[in-house]
């Protein structure tokens, strides 16, 4: 049994903005399809005794731990800056707007 309609792909076809026509329609169907029967076949596998997981492999952070350092003086940041206004470094207007 069909489970995805021509039609119903050329709904979703035109809500995506793509142009599918012909045979291209059919063939997604029977794609789509194919697909649904995968996971009605997966939906029918028994899973009750199986531990619910986030992730199939043990997960953990690979970053070190923050810590506090000490960081450059401004005086000498100002002075590896191409353009300054100190105490600020000058870059280049990014943002468009109202003068």
């Amino acid at each position: 049994m069909s489970v995805v309609s021509q039609d119903t792909v050329k709904q979703v076809a035109r809500l995506a903005r793509l142009k599918l026509e012909g045979e291209q329609l059919s063939h997604i169907a029977s794609q789509l399809d194919a697909i649904l029967g995968y996971v009605q076949q997966l939906s029918a596998v028994p899973t009750d005794s199986v531990e619910a997981t986030s992730h199939v492999l043990p997960l953990r952070d690979v970053l070190r731990p923050d810590e506090n350092q000490p960081s450059l003086p401004a005086g000498e940041v100002i002075a590896l800056a191409p353009a300054s206004r100190p105490p600020f470094v000058a870059v280049p207007k990014v943002i468009e707007g109202e003068k």
